[in-house]
């Protein structure tokens, strides 16, 4: 009898699940800037509860398969964003407010090598403690509007923008504890099955 070796089935890679999930999540986060609630005398936009989100995907994909997808993910979300918001002006024939799209697109794309940088060095050197997570995201979050507003610096004229500015990263680090828990459950690596 001749001793057949088992075929080891091919790993699915569904990590373009992820990256096409992200990017999609980036350009809503776009879409929803414009939709705004009032708390306190302080308009806020509906898009400060996806941007955590944003950043837990990216970890997820950090966790799942490595940093080079991750690098890919923000990438592709990033050069997409900047194509969504150009086509987007052409088509409704608007003019294409560049210190706007520098702001959030340097924003996003600095704090997500930032909050990589920071999770893949927890991830290499610690046990991911909740509050090192934690606190990981909302230096994630702060960074995102510092150099936001960097670039945009004509919305701090604005009265109410401190006041905006600290609700909105209250909110969002409301929203970060419970992500931060999931992070911290989520299985570091490709889950293998045992069949």
């Amino acid at each position: 009898m001749q001793n057949r070796k088992k075929k080891e089935e091919p790993i699915y890679n569904d990590c373009w699940m992820y990256i096409l999930l992200l990017t999609t999540l980036v350009i809503l986060l776009e879409s929803l800037k414009t939709y705004t609630f009032s708390l306190s005398g302080v308009r806020l936009t509906y898009a400060i509860f996806l941007l955590p989100l944003i950043y837990l995907l990216a970890n997820y994909i950090t966790k799942k398969y490595d940093y080079k997808k991750t690098i890919a993910a923000i990438s592709i979300s990033g050069v997409l964003f900047v194509c969504f918001v150009a086509v987007i002006s052409f088509a409704l024939g608007e003019r294409m407010i560049l210190s706007s799209l520098t702001g959030e697109f340097c924003g996003y794309v600095i704090s997500q090598f930032i909050n990589l940088t920071i999770y893949m060095f927890l991830l290499n050197n610690t046990k991911s403690p909740f509050l090192l997570i934690l606190l990981t995201y909302i230096f994630s979050l702060i960074i995102y509007y510092m150099f936001y507003t960097l670039i945009y610096l004509n919305m701090i004229i604005l009265d109410t923008y401190w006041k905006g500015y600290f609700i909105t990263l209250g909110i969002q680090t409301i929203l970060c504890i419970p992500i931060s828990y999931i992070d911290k459950k989520i299985a570091r690596g490709k889950e293998k099955s045992t069949d």
